[in-house]
């Protein structure tokens, strides 16, 4: 049960990491969603602080990612007309 648990909240984050139009809200949204799977988990290890911590920082960064694909998949469509 707790391998489904942290495989479908890892899933959430990842759909949820990309929410948003500019960087800063791709960010926040992929560290909210993280703080609160990271919670989750961390919550099965009775450390839900640390988990939080370690999901942010991970949603974080994955936001920054995503946003950075977006931005440069738009300079590609722009370059292409």
């Amino acid at each position: 049960m707790k391998s489904i648990s942290v495989v479908l909240a890892f899933a959430l984050v990842i759909a949820l990491t990309g929410c948003g139009t500019t960087t800063t809200s791709r960010t926040a949204s992929g560290a909210a969603a993280g703080a609160a799977t990271g919670a989750a988990i961390g919550s099965l290890s009775a450390n839900a602080g640390k988990g939080a911590a370690i999901g942010a920082a991970a949603g974080a960064l994955g936001g920054l990612i995503v946003d950075q694909n977006e931005k440069e998949k738009e300079r590609q469509r722009a370059s292409s007309y």
